[in-house]
């Protein structure tokens, strides 16, 4: 069985969630009900997956995968959540969140995001994918993409949602190579390789 720890300070919320994963190959090995909780319980039972809910007492989820991060653990954290605002989403985005998942209809897809997860892949819905990347491209966001201009900081956002060199080119009306002259001059400012940084960036970028 794949060890999963339960974070959510609402009893019939963890219950649930144990419901849930009845019958799959994943099993609650402990449930806590704070941020503080949370981070003991993982040094005790060291789960594969943590499931954190947002809003919790004292240090909430958002804080707990920070410390987490801090703390060089890399293992997978999921944030089940029946809401969160702009700057917690772009909190948990940079501090490196592997799933994202809403509280309402959770039962129907919470294993396939542990099973994402757990075989090292991102679990985000894409309506809070595209949140991200939309906030992260607004005139007045801080941080690594603040250093480009307008059409850079559009070309970043279509690289973010997985546009290849011509249909950018096509979206902006401008030829491949231009586009690919663009995104030269975007790694030198930004100071990266490729165009897999370029989007982790653009999804990444903390709130101001």
């Amino acid at each position: 069985m794949i060890p999963v720890l339960v974070a959510d300070d609402h009893g019939f919320i963890r219950a649930g969630v144990e419901a849930v994963l009845r019958g799959t190959r994943f099993s609650v090995c402990a449930a806590t009900a704070s941020g503080e909780e949370t981070l003991d319980a993982i040094k005790t039972h060291d789960p594969a997956i943590v499931l954190l809910d947002i809003n919790m007492p004292g240090m909430n989820g958002v804080q707990a995968l920070e410390t987490l991060r801090e703390r060089g653990d890399k293992r997978p954290v999921v944030l089940l959540t029946a809401e969160i605002n702009d700057r917690q989403l772009l909190s948990v985005m940079r501090a490196g969140v592997e799933g994202i998942v809403s509280k309402d209809g959770a039962e129907d897809g919470l294993v396939e995001v542990l099973e994402k997860v757990h075989a090292g892949q991102k679990a985000i819905e894409p309506t809070f994918l595209q949140r991200a990347i939309d906030l992260s491209l607004r005139p007045d966001a801080q941080g690594p993409l603040a250093k480009l201009n307008p059409r850079e900081r559009k070309i970043a956002g279509l690289v973010a949602k997985g546009l290849r060199n011509r249909d950018i080119g096509a979206e902006l009306g401008i030829g491949e190579g231009t586009v690919k002259v663009y995104l030269h001059t975007m790694y030198q400012k930004l100071g990266i390789d490729n165009r897999t940084e370029l989007a982790l960036l653009a999804v990444n970028e903390q709130d101001s």
